[in-house]
C-alpha cells in the first residue's frame, strides 16, 4: 500500500461542480436518469475521464467504463465508481461521491505517475436509483444478466417513455453489449444512508453485504361512482383497499422487527376526484431483510393481505413482482483491502450490512466485491438536506485509494 494522498478540496469541487447539474432551490439535486440532466452530468464525466488519457466505453443500456490502462495488461480491471443519477428530491452524495472519488482515485494516480499491476475502472452505472425507470439498479442488472436487455428497454416512466427511448433521446446507447465490458473485482465508495456511524463515532463502514429486496407493483380495480349518491354499503372503493393494504404492509414488517424494513412509496389515485369514489389504485411495495427466509414470511403477508382485501371489498386485484434481489455477502479479500486501508488511515470503524440496495449487490454475483461507507448526517438520504462532511468524503475516497491499491498488490501474480 503506497502513501499518496488524495486531493481532498478537489474532491469537494468536483462535488460543487456536479451539483449544480439538476440543482434544486432546497439545495438538493434533480437529477432523474436518462433527462437533460442526466446527460449533462455523464457529458462532464466523459470530459473529465478522458482527460486522463482512459479510453471510455459505453454499453447498450448506457453504463459508462473508463478504463486507465495497468502494467499488466492481461489482468481483469478492479472497478471502482456508483451512479450519477438521483431521486426526484435527492442530494448531493448518493451515488455522486462514489464516481467522484473514483475520479478522484484516476487524478491522484495520474498525479504521481503511478500504474497499477492491474488495470482500474471507472463506473457509472445507468438508472441505479429506479426513481424513473422500475426496478432499481437496472444498468448493473443488465449487466449482471440479472434482468433481459429488452425487458429493461421496454420499462416506461409514469408518462409512458420507455428506457430505450430515454436512452436514446441523450444520446447513451453505447455500442457494447450489455456485459461486455470485463472487470475482474469492484469497490463501490458511498454514503452510509442511515444513521448508525454517526451515532456511534465511526468514521468507516466495513461493509459486509447487502440485504434482500423484494420490489413489487399492485393494481386494484373497484368501481369509479358518485361520493353523494352510493351507499356506503354498495361502494367498490380501490382506495379503501389500497389504506387497508398499506397498514398489512407496515404491520407485517413490524411482525419481523428490528431487522424487517416495508414500505409503500408511491401511490396512484385514479379519477383523483373529490366527488369520485377511486375506482382504480397503483401502488409499489417494498420489502426488505438479510434473509431469504423472512423475505418469503413478508410476501406471503403481502400476498394474504392483498387476497383479503379484494374479496372484503369485492375489488380485483393483481401483483406483480419487479424485482427480487437476495440477500448478498460480499468477498473476505475485498472486505480486509478496506478494512487494512481504514487501520492504514486512523480511521475508526464500524462492520455493517446495507439496508439500501446498490449496484454492487448485482455484480457481487459475478466477481469480488464489497463496499466503504461514510456518515450520512443524521442518517438523512433521498433528501435535499442529505449531507456528509468534506473531512468525511476525503476519508471514504483515501480508504478507496488504499484498499483498492491493496487488492491490486495482493492479487497480482508474483514476479
Amino acid at each position: 500500500m503506497s502513501n499518496l494522498t488524495i486531493n481532498a478540496e478537489r474532491l469537494w469541487d468536483t462535488l460543487t461542480e456536479t451539483a449544480a447539474i439538476g440543482a434544486t432551490p432546497d439545495g438538493g439535486i434533480a437529477r432523474l436518469t436518462l433527462s437533460d440532466e442526466d446527460r449533462r452530468v455523464r457529458d462532464w464525466l466523459r470530459a473529465q475521464v478522458e482527460a486522463l488519457g482512459c479510453t471510455l466505453t459505453v454499453d447498450a443500456v448506457g453504463n459508462m467504463f473508463a478504463l486507465r490502462p495497468g502494467r499488466n495488461p492481461d489482468l481483469k480491471p478492479i472497478a471502482l465508481g456508483s451512479h450519477l443519477d438521483t431521486q426526484p428530491t435527492g442530494g448531493k452524495f448518493d451515488g455522486v461521491l462514489g464516481v467522484l472519488a473514483a475520479l478522484e482515485v484516476l487524478r491522484t494516480l495520474d498525479g504521481a505517475g503511478f500504474v497499477t499491476e492491474a488495470p482500474l475502472l471507472l463506473v457509472n452505472w445507468t438508472n441505479e436509483e429506479g426513481a424513473r425507470f422500475a426496478p432499481a439498479m437496472l444498468g448493473s442488472g443488465v449487466y449482471a444478466g440479472i434482468y433481459a436487455g429488452d425487458w429493461a428497454e421496454a420499462r416506461q416512466d409514469s408518462a409512458g417513455t420507455s428506457f430505450g427511448a430515454a436512452l436514446d433521446a441523450i444520446g447513451y446507447r453505447g455500442a457494447a453489449p450489455a456485459g461486455s465490458v470485463p472487470f475482474g473485482a469492484m469497490f463501490e465508495l458511498h454514503i452510509e444512508q442511515g444513521p448508525i456511524l454517526e451515532a456511534e463515532g465511526a468514521a468507516i463502514g466495513v461493509v459486509q453485504g447487502v440485504q434482500g429486496m423484494r420490489w413489487f407493483e399492485v393494481t386494484l380495480e373497484g368501481q369509479s361512482a358518485h361520493t353523494g349518491s352510493t351507499p356506503m354499503p354498495m361502494r367498490r372503493n380501490a382506495l379503501l383497499g389500497a389504506a387497508r393494504l398499506v397498514e398489512a404492509v407496515d404491520a407485517a414488517a413490524q411482525a419481523h422487527a428490528p431487522d424487517a424494513v416495508a414500505t409503500v412509496g408511491h401511490l396512484t389515485v385514479t379519477p383523483n376526484s373529490n366527488n369520485v369514489i377511486p375506482g382504480h389504485v397503483f401502488l409499489t411495495v417494498d420489502l426488505r431483510h438479510p434473509q431469504d427466509a423472512v423475505l418469503d414470511a413478508l410476501e406471503a403477508a403481502l400476498r394474504d393481505a392483498l387476497d383479503r382485501v379484494t374479496v372484503g371489498l369485492s375489488l380485483t386485484g393483481k401483483l406483480q413482482v419487479i424485482a427480487r434481489t437476495a440477500p448478498v455477502a460480499f468477498d473476505p479479500d475485498c472486505i480486509a483491502s478496506v478494512r487494512r486501508a481504514a487501520e492504514k488511515g486512523g480511521h475508526p470503524t464500524r462492520d455493517m450490512v446495507s439496508g439500501a440496495g446498490h449496484d454492487a449487490a448485482h455484480v457481487a454475483g459475478l466477481v469480488p466485491t464489497t463496499m466503504v461507507f461514510v456518515p450520512s448526517a443524521a442518517g438523512l438520504s433521498h433528501n435535499p438536506a442529505e449531507s456528509t462532511a468534506p473531512s468525511e468524503c476525503a476519508a471514504g475516497a483515501q480508504v478507496l485509494l488504499d484498499a483498492v491499491l491493496d487488492y491490486d498488490s495482493r492479487h497480482a501474480p508474483a514476479a
